[in-house]
């Protein structure tokens, strides 16, 4: 899977920026590269899917026959939503939504997401600790123009995210091709964490603890990017939320 945010709407923290991009022989492409070439080696069953200038999601399904985790894809009311691996209980997260019992993860998720952008206010950091399994997934909401991702804490499901040559932000569990993409600027996407266009990295593992980069080196011995984890002696006062404070405030006063 792949997706490509224009960094207006995904602002990474700046220590995944290297500045040996700018020096490696390895230079960071831009994102019509990127998806071209993401086409060019899924050739049979890969398709790309572009919003204007500020947003594109490519996938593939896997072709192993059993593969350990399911890969997904689905689109709801302007809501679209690639989730790698899978909910151990998904069969009481739908009763508890109420929704039907043909719905797949991916699809799940999305709903999760409109429960929490329309008819909080919700803890994000609590939807997420209710989701059992190994799982990552990333949703852009083209109509509000966000971008929610998160990755499951067991370390089971792997995303990796990178800066391309035009600061755009890249997604993939693919991570011969964010290497290929962003040069020195890639890292893993922290377990147990999640990203929100308006709220940016957090722990929903630790939700009252700040983000801490700690600086990656890579066999050449060159900073590449910055693995990110909660500090535990620091403290926010901030807690996870999908939606503008504006309108959790709107909200709130209408409850």
């Amino acid at each position: 899977m792949l997706g490509i945010f224009k960094k207006e709407l995904m602002n990474p923290p700046k220590e995944l920026h290297s500045p040996a991009s700018l020096t490696s022989s390895n230079k960071p492409k831009l994102p019509n590269q990127i998806i071209n070439h993401f086409l060019s080696s899924n050739p049979n069953n890969a398709f790309s899917m572009g919003f204007g200038s500020s947003a594109c999601f490519a996938y593939a399904p896997t072709e192993n026959r059993f593969p350990s985790h399911q890969r997904l894809f689905c689109g709801v009311d302007e809501i679209y939503c690639i989730f790698l691996g899978d909910l151990n209980n998904l069969s009481s997260l739908l009763k508890q939504y109420g929704l039907s019992k043909g719905t797949n993860e991916a699809m799940f998720i999305i709903e999760a997401y409109r429960t929490l952008r329309d008819r909080g206010p919700y803890p994000a950091d609590q939807v997420l600790k209710d989701l059992e399994g190994s799982y990552g997934f990333v949703v852009y909401d083209s109509k509000a123009g966000s971008v929610f991702a998160a990755l499951g804490a067991d370390e089971r499901v792997n995303l990796y995210w990178g800066v391309a040559a035009d600061g755009s932000v890249v997604v993939s569990d693919n991570l011969k091709l964010i290497k290929e993409s962003c040069a020195k600027s890639f890292a893993p996407f922290p377990p147990g964490c999640m990203f929100h266009s308006e709220q940016g990295l957090m722990s929903f593992e630790h939700p009252r603890s700040k983000m801490k980069a700690m600086p990656r080196i890579d066999s050449e011995g060159v900073m590449c990017g910055a693995n990110f984890m909660a500090d535990a002696q620091s403290r926010t006062s901030r807690m996870p939320r999908v939606g503008s404070e504006a309108n959790w405030a709107l909200r709130g006063s209408k409850a």
